[in-house]
């Protein structure tokens, strides 16, 4: 990440970079949804309907933090920090189930006819968003890597995926704009690529959560480190039975 890039993410803090992603993700679903639309462009509607889905995973995100950052209390005497573990696990499955549609729908899609390209707005829309959605995935997996928050870091990947479908969209209209609507099976052909990138990423985020929930052991390497620093402590003689968990 750039030094200036670096530098915003870290004076961001987790609401902030959420509040962030929720405003960029209502002005693209809007202008999205608007020129699909008005251009009668599939492929950039539905990129538009996935950014407005990024609004759900941006809200859980915002209540999780809110929950989890309440002090520890009679009932919860660890404090509320599972709550964002929670959040992550179901940002996970809903990353899962976007990548399943969008695999689907290309599929099913692959041997429909396909419009002619009748504007090169679309494909401007589609190429904005990339960038933008890029953007935001690194901030957010910026600040959640910094606090810990396993949620933000799955809601970063939630804005990649919006980058992806973009990718998608552009490729198919760039294709249809230079070819004619008989290459679009490249758009289907980007879509299932991608969905499978998006589906490993998912699981990825969902097993880290899955861990945590059940007290998984963090690697050897993280268990020999602090074993050593335990014995470099002075006025420690012996130590034994040493145990470790994420929190």
């Amino acid at each position: 990440m750039p030094a200036q890039s670096r530098t915003t993410a870290a004076a961001l803090t987790p609401r902030s970079v959420t509040w962030l992603g929720m405003a960029v993700n209502v002005a693209l679903a809007a202008a999205k949804i608007l020129g699909g639309w008005a251009f009668r462009s599939q492929a950039i509607l539905a990129d538009g309907l996935h950014s407005l889905s990024d609004l759900v995973s941006d809200v859980a995100v915002l209540a999780g933090i809110r929950v989890s950052e309440r002090p520890a209390d009679y009932s919860h005497p660890w404090g509320h920090r599972r709550i964002s573990t929670m959040v992550a696990m179901f940002v996970g499955a809903l990353l899962m189930a976007l990548g399943g549609a969008m695999a689907y729908n290309a599929i099913v899609s692959f041997r429909e006819a396909h419009e002619p390209l009748r504007s090169l707005v679309p494909l401007g829309l589609a190429l904005a968003t990339i960038p933008a959605k890029e953007m935001l995935y690194r901030l957010t997996r910026r600040v959640g890597r910094r606090v810990g928050d396993v949620s933000l870091t799955a809601n970063a990947w939630h804005h990649r995926s919006d980058a992806f479908s973009s990718i998608a969209a552009a490729v198919g209209l760039a294709v249809i704009a230079i070819g004619g609507p008989g290459w679009a099976f490249v758009d289907e052909l980007t879509a299932v690529v991608l969905s499978a990138f998006l589906i490993v990423a998912a699981a990825h985020i969902m097993w880290s959560a899955v861990c945590e929930l059940v007290d998984r052991a963090p690697s050897a390497a993280i268990l020999d480190a602090i074993e050593r620093a335990v014995r470099d402590t002075s006025g420690v003689r012996d130590h034994h039975a040493i145990r470790a968990r994420q929190i």
